[in-house]
């Protein structure tokens, strides 16, 4: 939240953070804000200190036998529905990516409409990332759905319950209360959550444990490791992750998708790109290919960019420049057990490229347009096409010879 994405990622920087080193302590959180909230504990302690004895006035609630509801069942999630289930509360939840049959498992009934879900919920809470579509997800017309009274827990990010609905419908009286970790702006200054007696607020201390410092340091420092010394990419919130052992096994193919990208730059120096697109066929479709296509990307627009172009904001910056580069994929081999096919749709015309792995490590370029070749893909490059007609090849490799360049491999095609 405290990072510039867009930035970064036109940059080229890839972002990572530590999802795992403070999922306890935010579970813990919100389960503390849920019994605080069901007992009134805030309310009843400032009381006491006033001096005042006024129990018949905070009467509580017990959580045992009760319903909550759970949005978004990540890793705090299901953290929250262990520690609530231990406390004898029915749970429910709403995921469109946890499976019915795994929901099962963990003692979770699912539903698949969280409107049907907020209308059976005694309690709430939310556990999803901020994005377009969570932003406001719990808006005016959803509060209104709820049952009255029910108590609403946010440990998650600030702007998934909408605020001002939440504020109006506490004073309506519909919702029984709110336990408020997080808010759209921090710290809130003059709030009007913070006005009302039904809201428990605490500022951002889901993570803010001893152990969870220090689990998200060694965390980030493990990651840090991981990318420095293997290449290695864990929990990017910018780029595909990808771990050491994966990253082994595509290195070769993001090499050969970068090759035909520069090509296909360098057979396009006068017009405009519209579109381009990248064919996966054969043994590569198992790999990881929205990195592979990233690297053509980036071949592409090298030649033509000033700024670093890498595997981070390479579809990005083809994105900015209105390149639409589609992928497709198929699992037949054809005449070759991998091939990548590229092509770019110009304002003049369409130039494709395809190429494929012989072993190990050798890549071949073995169609350029229509042409049909067997050429190897890599140092410089000279491509030369020509009238086939006899002695013209000896012409060239004695012009060539004459200016000192030296043939290391000659390859013929034919349309």
């Amino acid at each position: 939240d405290n990072i510039d994405l867009p930035a970064a990622t036109r940059t080229g920087i890839v972002v990572m953070n530590t999802p795992a080193g403070n999922t306890t302590s935010t579970a813990e959180h919100s389960i503390a804000m849920l019994l605080a909230l069901s007992r009134n504990i805030s309310l009843a302690a400032a009381s006491l200190k006033t001096g005042a004895w006024e129990r018949k006035q905070f009467v509580g609630t017990q959580l045992a036998g009760k319903t909550l509801g759970i949005v978004g069942l990540g890793r705090v999630g299901l953290a929250v529905c262990a520690r609530a289930r231990g406390l004898q509360m029915r749970v429910i939840g709403f995921d469109p990516f946890l499976s019915t049959d795994r929901a099962a498992e963990l003692g979770i009934e699912l539903f698949d409409n969280l409107d049907e879900l907020l209308g059976q919920a005694d309690f709430l809470t939310v556990h999803t990332p901020l994005t377009e579509q969570t932003r406001g997800l719990i808006n005016a017309d959803r509060l209104a759905e709820m049952k009255p009274g029910v108590r609403i827990v946010n440990c998650a990010r600030g702007g998934i319950v909408d605020e001002t609905a939440l504020s109006e419908a506490l004073a309506s009286g519909h919702i029984g209360g709110a336990a408020i970790d997080v808010f759209e702006n921090e710290p809130p200054g003059d709030h009007p959550l913070l006005a009302d007696p039904r809201v428990l607020a605490t500022p951002h201390l889901g993570a803010s444990t001893e152990e969870a410092q220090e689990s998200v340091a060694i965390e980030a420092a493990e990651i840090l490791a991981g990318f420095l010394i293997d290449g290695e990419v864990r929990h990017a919130v910018n780029m595909a992750p990808i771990s050491a052992t994966d990253l082994a096994g595509i290195r070769i193919y993001l090499d050969l998708a970068h090759r035909l990208g520069m090509v296909l730059a360098q057979r396009n120096r006068a017009s405009g790109v519209r579109s381009s697109s990248v064919e996966y066929r054969g043994e590569v479709t198992e790999k990881s290919t929205r990195l592979v296509t990233a690297s053509f990307a980036a071949g592409l627009l090298s030649e033509a960019l000033d700024a670093e172009v890498n595997l981070v904001n390479a579809e990005w910056m083809a994105r900015e420049r209105g390149i639409e580069i589609t992928e497709s994929r198929s699992s037949e081999a054809g005449d070759f057990s991998t091939l990548i096919r590229t092509s770019l749709a110009t304002e003049s015309g369409t130039h494709s490229t395809s190429a494929t792995v012989f072993g190990n490590q050798f890549l071949r370029l073995v169609r350029l347009d229509g042409f049909q070749l067997d050429a190897f893909l890599d140092g410089n490059l000279l491509v030369i096409v020509h009238r086939d007609i006899p002695g013209l090849i000896g012409f060239i490799g004695t012009v060539l010879g004459q200016h000192e360049v030296n043939i290391a491999h000659l390859s013929l095609g034919r349309e």
